[in-house]
């Protein structure tokens, strides 16, 4: 289901319609810009946790090759989308090995089905077994600037 191109990409048409909140806060929008393109993208992601008003953490699934991550390591610079709302600018920002083990473990507690479901797609994409207690799956905080406007 996750390399169903069409499937993957149609929340991004819920969120610029607006009506993201059909998905409850469990799902965002990431706008980023491309590495090379320098050209706006856009992907739909799990919201993992989200520790503070002004805090939202994502996981990539696919690890460091997924495209999305890589973008936001070469510019950190992004837009969230968040239920209904406007787009807002925000920080892209790596967690340490310890904090995205405790993320993990906090997510896997507080979704056990969603995380039976989600381990065996990712120790595929992976190529090894999906462990919440030492992962090497990219975590990322994204931390909305109280700045207004501007584009990633």
């Amino acid at each position: 289901m996750l390399r169903t191109r069409w499937l993957v990409r149609t929340p991004i048409w819920v969120f610029r319609a607006r009506l993201g909140a059909i998905f409850g806060g469990r799902l965002l929008m990431l706008e980023h810009k491309g590495r090379r393109t320098g050209r706006r993208r856009y992907v739909t992601l799990e919201v993992v946790d989200h520790p503070g008003p002004d805090t939202y953490v994502v996981v990539s699934g696919f690890g460091e090759r997924s495209q999305w991550f890589r973008n936001v390591t070469a510019d950190p610079n992004v837009r969230v989308w968040i239920g209904s709302h406007a787009p807002a600018p925000a920080t892209a920002i790596r967690l340490d090995a310890a904090e995205a083990a405790s993320t993990l473990t906090m997510y896997a507690q507080a979704h056990p089905s969603a995380w039976a479901n989600l381990r065996p797609v990712l120790e595929q994409t992976l190529g090894h077994p999906a462990d919440v207690d030492s992962t090497d799956l990219p975590v990322i905080a994204l931390e909305l600037s109280t700045r207004s406007g501007g584009r990633p």
